[in-house]
């Protein structure tokens, strides 16, 4: 039977054992590094889809990072709340305009005939998010 020995650098274990106390730090970081790259190209992207966009970046969130206790992951979102100030209550919203309804009607567009002018899935850059996730991860994880 095949046998094999070796010996690992302290300096080896020490890196993987400092990872392993600083992976869930390390992991929020770096979610929330992905969430803000979305969140600031979203900001951007409604300046193109609407006219006016006081009221969109008010109601425009990122939620705090968290773990969920079901799957183990780190998540944050990112989304519209809040309703426009001023706005005339209706029955069906008695609080006034949804924001996230505003965005949804440009998003997607509506049967009434508004077009989509799609703003927050254009806001997903995979190589700027995994760019700034890795800049992060550079803090945690040291190459040669």
């Amino acid at each position: 039977m095949a046998s094999f020995s070796g010996e690992i650098p302290k300096d080896l274990l020490r890196v993987f054992d400092e990872l392993e106390q600083n992976t869930e730090d390390m992991m929020s970081e770096m979610v929330l590094a992905g969430a803000e790259v979305v969140y600031n190209e979203v900001s951007k992207n409604m300046e193109k889809s609407f006219e006016s966009t006081e009221t969109l970046k008010e109601g425009l969130k990122l939620t705090r990072v968290y773990k969920t206790p079901s799957e183990d992951a780190i998540n944050v979102h990112i989304g519209f709340r809040g309703y426009v100030q001023g706005s005339k209550p209706t029955k069906r919203h008695p609080q006034g305009t949804p924001i996230p309804l505003i965005a949804l009607a440009r998003e997607y567009g509506t049967s009434s005939g508004e077009r989509k002018k799609p703003f927050f899935r254009k806001s997903f850059n995979k190589s700027k998010i995994n760019g700034a996730m890795l800049i992060v991860q550079s803090k945690y994880i040291k190459g040669d």
